[in-house]
């Protein structure tokens, strides 16, 4: 038995095929229901909102290991001059 088709109508059934795969994944995540567009809204904000978190976590961390650093040198440097002061 052979099928024959013309390309518009393989088209249109591979169209429905993955409309159809697209909304039976949707309705795996939950997300197929008139809130899903609100729900990828927040999904969106909460990853940006982790994302600027990790950022500044780094840099903080940067922060504080640069001024502990430099206290301890500018602490050495007291405690040479004042050791090695005559008098």
């Amino acid at each position: 038995m052979s099928v024959t088709m013309t390309p518009e109508e393989f088209e249109a059934i591979l169209d429905r095929a993955a409309k159809r795969g697209a909304h039976a994944a949707l309705e795996e995540l939950g997300l197929h229901d008139k809130d899903a567009v609100k729900d990828l809204g927040e999904l969106r904000s909460l990853l940006s909102a982790w994302r600027d978190t990790k950022k500044a976590m780094w840099t903080t961390t940067v922060k504080v290991v640069t001024t502990a650093l430099l206290f301890f040198m500018a602490g050495a440097v007291a405690l040479y001059v004042r050791n090695n002061l005559p008098g």
